[in-house]
């Protein structure tokens, strides 16, 4: 089956895109993301969805326990009374968020309307002017991606959301010991494996079960066949030894190895500690730009204009080891170029150079913060229980 992938840059693209998906929608809509804002521009797919149940599709949207604690009252109500299904996904309460257990978040952004288009990406449901951390609107959009797909992916997106909708029903009567509940639900749940995409279009997941490194190893493959250049933006980017080899190695090979990160923190520890990695990269020959027009929340890469991922995964272990993510690969030279020509934008209009002499000649307080935080973000693993 032919492929139809459309690159949507920040939510002023996104958006509309989805709306108008949204408003098409004759049947069903399964819906996840990790933020949703319930203001200013995220308001038009609040809408969306509802006018949605409100025609009688059927609507299923599920928001992470932590980027969405709960639904404002009034959005409550009025996706109740349309018909809306939601639900949280693993609730953490004020004390959970300092039991390790319950750092398995869902962080994915996915949507699938009719079976026949589907949204991925990183791009959660907050306007892209919006601070989360201030009151005021930002200068310069956030900068992050999401595509618009159409084809086979299309039933793989569906197949994974419709199953983890069904998991946590069931789960939800397990937990109130209502065993037969869950049997009827588990009868009606589409059964079997999800799909294993192949080809050059792919869906690739990251959970707890089946695809707990696939996602990585996309990554390692994808920069291990790289012959020309690699460029890479992330938001978190703290990456395992064997990516950093990986890319240190095809630096040396004479690839051309770019990171576009963040410029400035939304988090400090991880903002710290991924500069504490700074230092073997650049020695080796990697560029490294940090992005300083306004934040930088994409998850995105570029391997020899032919190659693409974009997702929600970031390259770092809080989404390596722990959350459940999802990234669409393609090898699709118009639309791998056409995200490069994006992030090079990016850096030309909104990015300086880290100076390998500058950064390897940093005081020792920097230092002594960056191993800080580095050591901080490495006992948070510890305490996991994975390793890294």
């Amino acid at each position: 089956t032919s492929h139809e992938l459309i690159l949507l840059q920040g939510s002023r693209e996104y958006f509309p895109a989805l709306v108008a998906a949204l408003d098409a929608a004759q049947d069903e809509v399964y819906f996840e993301t990790y933020i949703f804002d319930f203001t200013a521009g995220s308001l038009a797919v609040a809408q969306a969805l509802a006018r949605a149940g409100e025609r009688g599709v059927q609507v299923s949207v599920v928001l992470d326990g932590i980027g969405t604690p709960d639904v404002p009252l009034v959005w409550a109500a009025r996706w109740s009374e349309a018909g809306v299904r939601w639900r949280i996904f693993e609730p953490i309460g004020t004390l959970g968020v300092w039991f390790p257990s319950r750092w398995r978040r869902l962080h994915r952004k996915l949507c699938v309307i009719d079976r026949s288009v589907a949204f991925c990406g990183g791009i959660n449901i907050l306007d892209d002017r919006h601070d989360p951390h201030g009151q005021n609107l930002m200068d310069r959009p956030r900068l992050d991606y999401a595509v618009q797909v159409r084809g086979r992916l299309v039933q793989e997106i569906h197949a994974t959301m419709a199953q983890h909708w069904w998991r946590m029903a069931m789960a939800r009567e397990l937990r109130h010991k209502r065993i037969g509940a869950a049997i009827e639900i588990f009868k009606e749940t589409e059964s079997g494996p999800l799909p294993n995409s192949r080809g050059r279009y792919r869906l690739v997941l990251r959970d707890n079960l089946r695809h707990r490194t696939d996602i990585q190893r996309s990554y390692l493959q994808a920069i291990g066949r790289a012959r020309h250049e690699i460029l890479i933006a992330n938001a978190f980017f703290f990456p395992a030894p064997k990516l950093r080899r990986a890319l240190v190695r095809a630096a040396q090979r004479g690839v051309r190895v770019r990171l576009l990160l963040p410029g400035f923190y939304e988090y400090a520890v991880p903002y710290l500690a991924a500069r504490q990695v700074y230092g073997q990269l650049l020695r080796d020959g990697v560029e490294i730009v940090e992005y300083q027009a306004s934040y930088l929340h994409a998850k995105v890469a570029v391997v020899d204009g032919k190659w693409l991922t974009v997702g929600s995964s970031n390259l770092d272990p809080f989404s390596l080891l722990l959350a459940r993510e999802a990234n669409v690969v393609a090898h699709d030279p118009s639309l791998a170029q056409a995200l490069q020509t994006s992030l090079t934008d990016a850096i030309e209009q909104g990015a300086t150079r880290v100076d390998p002499h500058a950064y390897l000649g940093r005081g020792w307080r920097e230092r002594m913060v960056d191993a800080l935080a580095s050591a901080v973000l490495r006992f948070g693993v510890f305490l996991t229980g994975k390793r890294y």
